[in-house]
């Protein structure tokens, strides 16, 4: 018989010591709500940046190629990637898509307001997919009609509002070359990307119309946006196709294109950290408080114990089980509250943001079942560890004098 665990039993479920429950008690919520702050921050942090991330891959791809000239503006420097390269290129691990695209400054003239903004040109290989889920009204570009497509626009809701514009509305853009020309576009779509460096800068339209604008011919592009099958393999990937760039052209990726977004969502990763030690930090705190007052109300019974003939690591394995008990409620509660909370967001959006300061119009969950595991065994680990050195508090117990105590 496991006489230590046996004790430990009797005290956590009969005992009547009010004062000893109200502590308990408080331990417990402790664990709980610093467990299930660790998951939220967590989930929160992982589906910030999850979302962000695909955001701005979603519209510019994970790596970019263009011409290697001191050109620094949106006006594309022509070229045309060979078939051998082109072919090692689609041929490489972890490349899932590569696309044709130019830009091109402009002007919009829409009734009595004007905006400068900057035409990006993609073709019909160009995949709609994450487009399609950002489209606030109407679609995306028809090249069945090849004449028709050239006229056809996409622009943003931001730059729609500016310039109180819907879908199936025309306007006039002016494009500057060595003379002053003019287009006519009608809006096909709108769309919300929700990131404002992207959103007031760029429409979407067809590549062949910038062709046309700078007399290049069909094959010449101004870049290739290529995508990766995981992100997380990105600057490997990146490598490999900078190697097979002949020497006139460069590659760079989605973090250097957007360098002050990504720096930014790696500072979350500091914060997580902070979080996760403060909440360790109090449920540690509150656990060392609750086994402390249980040492000390249970004075006589250490003593009795000792007299008896315990020694002094089976008296201590008393109360650390009955801590381990006790944490594991916390934990079983915290994850109740943690991961019901994180659902309930993910499918509700209950709670909101300002889109134009955080990107996104919700607070976005990831949950993980690894890192819900992970947080749950450190959390218990770093508690019982801790819990070893009040427990010591025992072998200084004096069994005449613990009997005796009242």
């Amino acid at each position: 018989m496991n006489l230590p665990l046996f004790i430990a039993k009797r005290i956590t479920f009969n005992s009547k010591r009010t004062f000893s429950k109200l502590i308990v008690r408080i331990a417990i919520l402790g664990i709980m709500l610093g467990l299930a702050v660790m998951i939220l921050a967590v989930a929160i942090v992982k589906g910030f940046k999850s979302e962000i991330r695909e955001k701005v891959r979603g519209f510019s791809g994970d790596i970019q190629i263009t011409k290697l000239d001191l050109n620094a503006s949106f006006e594309n420097s022509p070229f045309i990637l060979s078939t051998e390269v082109m072919d090692k290129i689609r041929q490489e691990a972890g490349i899932a898509d590569v696309q044709a695209i130019a830009t091109k400054n402009g002007i919009i003239n829409a009734g009595d307001e004007i905006e400068g903004v900057v035409l990006k040109g993609v073709d019909k290989t160009y995949n709609w997919t994450y487009f399609n889920k950002i489209l606030v009204s109407g679609r995306t570009i028809d090249f069945s009609d090849t004449l028709k497509s050239r006229s056809q626009i996409l622009i943003s809701k931001y730059t729609a509002d500016r310039l109180n514009l819907k879908v199936g509305d025309d306007f006039l853009m002016y494009f500057i070359e060595n003379s002053l020309r003019k287009r006519k576009f009608q809006i096909a779509g709108i769309y919300d990307l929700g990131v404002e460096e992207v959103d007031k800068v760029f429409v979407i339209g067809d590549i062949a119309l910038i062709r046309s604008l700078n007399n290049w011919n069909s094959l010449e592009v101004g870049g290739y946006e290529l995508r990766v099958s995981k992100f997380d393999e990105l600057e490997p990937v990146a490598d490999k196709v900078y190697e097979d760039l002949d020497i006139e052209l460069k590659s760079y990726t989605i973090k250097e294109y957007y360098p002050a977004i990504f720096e930014w969502l790696s500072l979350l990763d500091v914060n997580t950290q902070v979080i996760l030690v403060l909440m360790i930090a109090v449920a540690v705190i509150n656990m060392i408080s609750a086994l402390l007052i249980m040492i000390l109300e249970r004075t006589n019974m250490i003593g009795i114990l000792k007299a008896l003939g315990s020694s002094n690591w089976s008296v201590r394995k008393i109360f650390m089980y009955n801590a381990a008990y006790l944490i594991g409620l916390g934990l079983f509660l915290g994850n109740v509250l943690g991961i019901g909370l994180g659902l309930f967001q993910h499918y509700t959006h209950f709670f909101t943001l300002d889109q134009a300061s955080y990107y996104i119009s919700f607070v976005p969950v990831q949950l993980d079942f690894q890192d819900i595991l992970l947080l749950n065994a450190g959390t218990l680990t770093i508690s019982l560890f801790v819990l070893l050195i009040p427990s010591m508090l025992v072998t200084r117990i004096s069994p005449l004098k613990a009997i005796r105590f009242k």
